[in-house]
């Protein structure tokens, strides 16, 4: 199971990631009365995705090494620097340009900031996907 659990954790960061970003989201906006209530929805949505990003990235880094040893498993070589980026992107984006959006302030701007991050964290999880289902990628260092 320890061996599968990487996988498993950047499949649901990945997946959640998709399903708010082009699905959820983009619904509340086509189907609620005011796009005021929707954003209010969906600020909402972003900051449990920053939350299951968090709880994925930090398990995703305690597991990224075997009990005891010094060098990282395959997958987490290569995976890390996507790991702590998408980690980065994602308190960014909660801490520092969620509240501009709420607040209305240079909405356009703050937005495509928000969209280009949520972009970039959706590449950065895919990237992990991709690494800790590869062949070998849970062998031991």
């Amino acid at each position: 199971m320890r061996m599968r659990l990487p996988a498993l954790l950047a499949a649901l960061w990945w997946g959640s990631l998709s399903i708010i970003g082009l699905l959820v989201v983009p619904m509340l906006f086509a189907h609620l009365p005011s796009a005021a209530l929707a954003g209010g929805m969906a600020a909402r949505l972003f900051a449990a995705q920053t939350w299951v990003t968090v709880v994925c990235g930090v398990l995703l880094l305690l597991l990224s090494r075997p009990k005891g040893a010094v060098a990282q498993y395959p997958w987490a070589q290569s995976a890390m620097v996507f790991i702590l980026a998408g980690l980065l992107l994602a308190l960014l984006a909660q801490f520092g340009v969620a509240p501009r959006i709420v607040a209305r302030q240079d909405l356009r701007l703050w937005h495509t900031v928000g969209s280009v991050m949520y972009l970039l964290q959706w590449c950065c999880a895919l990237a992990v996907l991709w690494r800790t289902t590869q062949a070998g990628a849970d062998a031991p260092p």
